[in-house]
């Protein structure tokens, strides 16, 4: 079925809107509220409906892109169909083509084949007929994906680096005026390349932006899968601005540049509604902006999904189904703690249990919790929080993180009264949890009787599917000890491909070591053995450290060695 092949022009202002959205309500994709939105919407800006739905949020733009494909029997556009040069370039008005997001990607029996994330409108194709002379079909991509390949095709970024220059007005220092700064925060150039470093993170995966002031440039580099990768910096002569929009839109003081703030800001990306933390520092050249990306529709608080290995998973839901105790998460920062922490919460969550948590900072909103976010500024604390907490009549509490002695002596009084408390440490191992706890003062005895079990995680690269290639564990690796988790000793390596860009790898999954607080353990934690007698009988007791943990995924291919030794190696 082609796009003509619809019913005529309906009340959404295409020949088969109407029809299209009627189709989505049908798969349950949409509901009544929303379609109602959306003509709403279409009243006020005249913008086509493929345009808004993601724009309201409503709909992300590859999932709409599928739906508009199924629906009209027409190819989704994939990356290998891109073309090197652009086509036609000489019949065909580039400014009319990007302003339509239209993309031809090839000739072929004398049709030309264009992508383009609204197939709905039939002027586009009348229009490209026309000035082609050639037939006209489509493929569907997301407006996002047809634009990134436009820009590549058609040299935009030469443009936009004109533009910047043009709209900079000479260089911006740090004793610029205050308003001079705002007015080039406003200024297109500056919130269009905010707006595309923000897309381009989403399409990359990054989980944060880095904006690093230099002397003479503003580095910029995303963190994909945990890793840090450079991309190209805008105009040196724009940095002080680029910084400035990004505070603009945190709500945060630009003026001020001497001290560090935070701050947060709630946007739709790519279709996506997106919480978008900000963090500022004062450095030698200006101030450095991280950007952390949440993205929760990315993230999934599935134990399975997570990593958990099924007799891991077992433990550690024994663990925190126990009435009342502390259960403690551990691992360096951004191992995963707080995704394992979110998990947990939503399996216990139920209408007859109230869970409070005391956060720095809250990450995700989750439905059906009450969440505090700490603010030491005005004594909020940890401390201050969970005192107030426990008049809350919580059955379940989580603080983000233990950090000091008051923390925990309050923690261990609200698992010996009755409720049950989840937090993080930083430590290397499970077992070294009893070590810091210990260190900051906590009595072996209350340790002993509150700490319900402990888990440590690490977390490694997933190895891309589609290019993953099977080898031989290493000679020098070969030990009895550590083969014994790998099976026939085969497994699996990076190779690198175009769904991965050439890294081989494409998300994350957590290792794992879960270690219940066992009869005997807690004798031991009230006599003040060491961390390596604890782990060592927590090991006969049936414990998989996070090495064989590893060395387990490795053998099922979900990630490589060279990864479990990375995470692994001071463990």
């Amino acid at each position: 079925m082609t796009i003509f092949e619809a019913p005529g022009r309906s009340e959404t202002g295409e020949p088969g809107g109407q029809q299209f959205l009627e189709f989505l309500v049908s798969e349950g994709v949409l509901g009544p509220g929303d379609v109602n939105r959306l003509m709403r919407a279409m009243g006020e800006t005249r913008e086509p409906v493929c345009r808004l739905i993601p724009k309201l949020g409503l709909l992300e733009e590859r999932i709409l892109a599928h739906h508009i494909a199924n629906w009209l029997g027409l190819p989704v556009l994939s990356t290998e169909a891109i073309p090197s040069d652009a086509i036609l370039k000489e019949r065909l008005s580039g400014s009319f083509l990007r302003a339509q997001r239209l993309l031809p990607i090839a000739i072929r029996d004398g049709q030309l084949i264009v992508a383009t994330s609204d197939p709905l409108s039939p002027f586009n194709k009348r229009a490209l007929e026309l000035a082609s002379g050639l037939s006209v079909s489509f493929v569907v991509g997301s407006a996002s994906d047809v634009e990134s390949a436009f820009r590549r095709l058609y040299d935009e970024s030469e443009q936009v680096a004109d533009t910047f220059a043009a709209g900079s007005n000479g260089d911006v220092g740090h004793d610029e005026d205050l308003q001079r700064l705002k007015d080039m925060a406003a200024e297109a150039p500056v919130i269009r390349y905010v707006n595309r470093l923000l897309q381009h993170a989403v399409e990359k995966r990054a989980s944060d932006i880095h904006l690093e002031p230099f002397h003479s440039l503003l580095r910029v580099r995303l963190r994909v899968d945990g890793h840090l990768m450079e991309i190209e910096a805008p105009p040196a002569q724009l940095a002080a601005a680029i910084l400035s929009r990004v505070k603009l839109l945190a709500r945060l003081n630009i003026a001020e540049r001497r001290l560090p703030q935070d701050g947060r800001i709630r946007t739709v990306i790519k279709g996506k509604t997106m919480d978008v933390r900000i963090s500022t520092a004062p450095t030698l050249h200006g101030e450095s902006v991280v950007l952390r990306l949440l993205d929760k529709t990315a993230v999934s608080f599935d134990f399975l999904d997570l990593g958990f290995h099924e007799t891991d998973l077992k433990r550690f839901l024994d663990i925190v189904s126990k009435p009342n105790g502390i259960v403690l998460v551990t691992g360096p920062t951004g191992s995963g703690k707080t995704t394992t922490l979110y998990a947990c919460l939503l399996h216990l969550n139920r209408i007859e249990t109230k869970i409070l948590t005391v956060e720095d900072p809250v990450e995700y909103e989750l439905p059906g919790i009450n969440q505090i976010q700490v603010k030491p500024q005005i004594g909020l604390t940890f401390a201050s929080a969970l005192r107030s907490l426990v008049r809350q009549d919580p059955d379940i509490i989580l603080i983000g993180e233990i950090r000091d002695l008051e923390t925990a002596e309050i923690a261990s009084q609200s698992a010996l009264t009755g409720h049950r408390v989840l937090s993080t440490l930083h430590t290397n191992d499970a077992a070294s949890a009893v070590t810091r706890l210990i260190d900051m003062g906590l009595a072996e005895f209350l340790i002993a009787a509150t700490v319900r079990g402990i888990v440590a995680q690490r977390l490694v690269r997933r190895l891309c599917p589609s290019c993953k290639v099977r080898s031989r564990v290493p000679r020098h690796f070969a030990e009895a000890d550590r083969l014994a988790d790998l099976g026939d000793g085969t497994m699996f390596e990076p190779k690198g491909c175009a769904a991965c860009e050439g890294t081989g790898y494409r998300g994350r999954l957590g290792i794992y070591e879960v270690l219940p607080v066992s009869a005997r353990i807690r004798d031991m934690i009230a006599a003040r053995a060491s961390a390596n007698d604890i782990e060592a009988v927590a090991l006969q007791e049936g414990m998989t450290s996070l090495f064989n943990d590893g060395l387990r995924k490795v053998a099922h291919g979900m990630t490589s060695l060279a990864e479990t030794l990375r995470a692994t190696k001071e463990v």
